[in-house]
């Protein structure tokens, strides 16, 4: 992958909405609900503190995740639909 978070922030791409309920309905593209869910695809070093040391980041690549709706900032990479995000922005790991 060509793009490399700085700081405290992560790339997630974000699994596929449903597209189906549980009970068989098919959803329209204006019906879907904006997925919440992801997975790490690279890390930042971490945040550097006022005294000049840096925090280590909990997550790594390849951790799937559930993040705020509106997190992050969507960006597409050679073809590929992207979110960048702080650390901050996860809810949970799964």
């Amino acid at each position: 992958m060509k793009l490399k978070p700085l700081s405290n922030r992560i790339v997630v791409k974000a699994h596929e909405a449903e597209e189906k309920t549980a009970s068989g309905i098919i959803l329209p593209d204006t019906a879907k609900e904006k997925p919440q869910m992801g997975e790490v695809l690279a890390v930042g070093p971490g945040k550097v503190n006022e005294n000049g040391t840096v925090n280590k980041m909990t997550l790594k690549k390849g951790d799937k995740v559930l993040y705020g709706k509106y997190s992050g900032s969507e960006v597409t990479v050679d073809g590929e639909d992207l979110m960048i995000m702080r650390e901050s922005d996860i809810l949970a790991t799964l």
